[in-house]
């Protein structure tokens, strides 16, 4: 049977546990110029000493504007590569595998002069308006994520995760409430996402999985449900994605339906993800409790588990989330600590 303690392996990633530190942006004010620093560094290295089996590191963008903030990090210079170098050695070192989100904010990039979108509609009434990208834009775009990705595959990363999720701008085009174009990434939904696919996999080993971010249904009046999910996510998996990590929301205010507010919530969309499309999924929502992140995996609806805040809380959650499940001669403790187990 499948627990939390025991290994996974996908293609040729192979993870010592099924505990994933998710993506978490820092927002860290020494960031300015994109490059992870040192509180990066410990942030993601103490969570490979920690236990974790893949840290996926945080939103990282592919252009300046792409950020949510100016105080985000970034893979759109050649200079930026020895900095995320730095810290995927160290996660190595620690015994844990370790993967970078790329991203565009979109519409959601609050400190860009002027946020791009596919069509120009706000993320609420009285934000920051957008500009509709150019077909030729949009183009160059999919280029962007190609660069950013060979980028961290220079610095030596386990696997990529494309954001496809929370309202930024791969969901931003395949959400018909967002997508209003006439070109052919309107009429197509899906083509954007699948030609930024397309164009990672083309400087990804062959061997190395590639993970998307994505949101399962929309909260906002008129947003899109799961069977809508389903089928751009189909596309997705047919142009190269290997593993969803499935989340909900995130694409503007909610409207009359929420997102849940209690462990597991989110636990029933990667069931259906997995079901449906036949490949791993990583599950999401509220599952620091380690009994329940252990029974998702145990149970089927999921392969690994991503722990968000209670990773942010305690940096050793995966070590004390398997001493609780698992016992002493599961722990992933390292050798300097293993007299405190």
């Amino acid at each position: 049977m499948n627990r939390l303690h025991t290994p996974f392996s996908h293609k040729g990633l192979t993870l010592r546990n099924r505990i994933v530190m998710p993506p978490m942006c820092q927002y860290s004010v020494h960031a300015k110029d994109g490059k992870p620093n040192d509180w990066h560094f410990v942030h993601y290295t103490s969570r490979a000493v920690g236990g974790a089996g893949l840290i996926i590191v945080e939103m990282t963008d592919v252009e300046p504007d792409g950020r949510i903030t100016d105080y985000d990090l970034g893979l759109w210079s050649d200079d930026h590569i020895p900095a995320f170098a730095r810290i995927v050695s160290a996660a190595h070192g620690h015994g844990a595998k370790i993967g970078v989100q790329i991203a565009h904010a979109g519409r959601k990039a609050q400190d860009a002069e002027t946020p791009v979108a596919p069509s120009a509609i706000p993320v609420e009434p009285g934000s920051k308006p957008p500009r509709a990208l150019t077909t030729e834009e949009t183009e160059a775009m999919v280029v962007k994520f190609r660069e950013a990705a060979r980028r961290a595959i220079a610095a030596g990363v386990d696997t990529i995760e494309l954001h496809g999720a929370h309202g930024y701008l791969i969901h931003q085009f395949h959400s018909p409430a967002l997508n209003k174009r006439d070109d052919a990434y309107g009429k197509d939904l899906s083509l954007f996402g699948v030609e930024i696919v397309r164009a990672v996999k083309s400087v990804m080993p062959p061997d190395m999985p590639l993970l998307m971010r994505i949101s399962a249904v929309e909260y906002m009046d008129g947003g899109y449900e799961l069977d809508h999910s389903l089928d751009i996510a189909r596309k997705y998996r047919d142009a190269g994605v290997d593993m969803f990590h499935v989340s909900s929301g995130g694409e503007g205010p909610a409207g009359k339906r929420k997102p849940g507010n209690y462990p597991g919530y989110q636990v029933p969309f990667a069931r259906a993800f997995k079901q449906a499309l036949d490949v791993p999924v990583i599950a999401v929502g509220m599952l620091e409790s380690p009994a329940l992140a252990d029974s998702v995996v145990a149970s089927g609806d999921a392969d690994l588990v991503g722990v968000a805040r209670g990773m942010l809380r305690d940096p050793y959650w995966a070590i004390h989330a398997i001493q609780a499940v698992a016992g002493k001669a599961a722990i992933p403790a390292p050798k300097q600590y293993e007299r405190a187990f």
